[in-house]
């Protein structure tokens, strides 16, 4: 068993390779190739996510994505924000969310409040 750490799309390919090998065998619990297997698993996994991270929306695009999705203008937007040029000035990254935007805005919009949480400022 010759366990490295994954760093480049080559090592990767071996890897998954290796675990394809060691599937076909059927490894029984507590043996040599049941730890290399649960060890490159656990190797594949921090690679991919690392290598192939997708980073939560910002919540300007979340909400702007959201909009198109449900065929809304900025006027649709004053119920959850405000007037139209506080709208305006949310999309425009002129003003951040507050806690009354995010909290109307994840109800009426269906998002979720862990993506407009994140800072509304640029």
């Amino acid at each position: 068993m010759s366990i490295k750490p994954i760093h480049s799309e080559t090592d990767y390919d071996l890897a998954l390779s290796r675990v394809d090998e060691l599937m076909e065998l059927n490894p029984v619990l507590e043996t040599p190739e049941s730890d290399e297997l649960e060890i490159l698993a656990l190797l594949i996994e921090k690679y991919e996510e690392k290598a192939w991270a997708i980073d939560e929306p910002d919540p300007i695009e979340a909400i702007k994505v959201r909009m198109e999705q449900m065929h809304l203008k900025q006027k649709d937007l004053v119920p959850y924000i405000g007037n139209k040029s506080k709208v305006s000035e949310v999309l425009n990254r002129k003003v951040g969310l507050s806690l009354s935007m995010i909290t109307s805005l994840a109800k009426g919009l269906h998002l979720p409040l862990e993506i407009l949480v994140k800072s509304g400022r640029s």
